[in-house]
């Protein structure tokens, strides 16, 4: 810890840069378990250097991506748990990385926060190394800033970027989807982080009692019901793209099935998915009847249950179910590709 740099005039102006030398030493702990054969520094430097293994790639491409958390920060605040949310970061970034056969190297973070509580910033980063120890990715560096006077002392933000790696001729994408490929459903763990905005709006969170058990919830209450964290598929995912040819992979976020499943579809070629096919969380159908939701914005809103889809040729369709429920995936089909104009049809 530097003992020599304190400021009393930045600490009178809410900026204590004391808290934030305490936060990085309790970080550390959980930092120096993610790092993997790469990683070539120590938290402190100003910038995190990895060197990759690029043994056995013919043309390496680099694949990067950066999310947040959201308003699901929200439920954090009410309550008062802050280390799960680090996972949902590292989530929202690495599942979009594996979309195209990419590996994960490493991860930084970012919190913004009123008043930097050691102790909180502390918490927050073991979920993002939790998340790291999911993926297999690196935390090799990350940022916070205390920024008193733009954010409440108990709130604060998080992202996160991460960096992965594919070899060029392995990169998968759309131009290979045809007519009778079979569409597999990876089941989700629960809303994830996106849709919060309208959740928050139909449980009415910060006012209603949202702490008590739900029987429709198997007895949990909707808090701890939404702050779920996003389920991380790295490894079931890179799994498969090893044993079987897949076509295309969607990460189902933010404008649900009509968004996102589109994107490993190409002009000319429509995703049938079948909606009883569908195994919907309970939760989906809570926030529906709570908000009188109509069918089709749940489905262009929520993932309903599936965190991603992936698409192979029917004849490979058991194969790959078989990889995925060796990983720990539940899979199971919801569809197939057909020719048509119309991209994606729920049915």
């Amino acid at each position: 810890m530097n003992n020599e740099s304190k400021s009393e005039s930045y600490a009178k102006a809410g900026v204590d840069i004391t808290a934030g030398y305490r936060s990085v030493e309790l970080i550390k702990q959980h930092t120096k378990k993610t790092f993997t054969p790469g990683v070539c520094s120590d938290l402190g430097g100003f910038g995190g250097l990895f060197e990759p293994d690029l043994s056995g790639m013919k043309h390496p491409v680099l694949v990067s991506g950066t999310d947040g958390v959201g308003t699901k920060l929200k439920l954090a605040f009410i309550a008062d748990r802050h280390d799960t949310v680090g996972i949902d970061c590292v989530a929202m970034c690495v599942n979009d990385v594996i979309c195209c056969g990419a590996k994960p190297l490493f991860f930084l973070d970012y919190i913004a926060c009123g008043k930097n509580v050691p102790e909180r910033i502390a918490d927050i980063v073991k979920g993002v190394c939790e998340g790291c120890l999911q993926s297999g990715a690196a935390l090799i560096g990350g940022e916070t800033a205390e920024m008193p006077g733009f954010y409440p002392e108990n709130e604060y933000d998080l992202a996160g970027y991460c960096t992965g790696i594919v070899d060029r001729e392995k990169v998968l994408d759309n131009t290979r989807t045809e007519p009778g490929d079979v569409i597999i459903a990876l089941p989700s763990s629960g809303v994830h982080s996106n849709g919060f905005s309208l959740v928050r709006k139909v449980f009415d969170v910060e006012n209603a009692d949202i702490q008590s058990p739900v029987a429709e919830l198997g007895g949990k209450s909707v808090l701890e019901t939404l702050l779920t964290p996003t389920k991380i598929y790295v490894r079931p995912v890179l799994a498969l793209v090893e044993e079987c040819d897949v076509k295309g992979i969607s990460h189902i976020t933010g404008g649900g099935f009509y968004e996102n499943i589109p994107r490993s579809v190409p002009q000319g070629m429509c995703a049938v998915i079948e909606k009883r096919a569908v195994n919907v969380l309970p939760v989906f159908g809570l926030i529906a009847k709570a908000g009188n939701i109509p069918e089709r914005d749940m489905f262009n809103t929520f993932n309903m249950g599936v965190g991603m889809s992936v698409t192979v040729k029917k004849e490979e369709a058991d194969k790959a179910l078989r990889v995925l429920r060796e990983h720990g995936e539940d899979a199971y089909i919801i569809g197939r590709i057909e020719k048509g104009e119309e991209r994606i049809k729920i049915c």
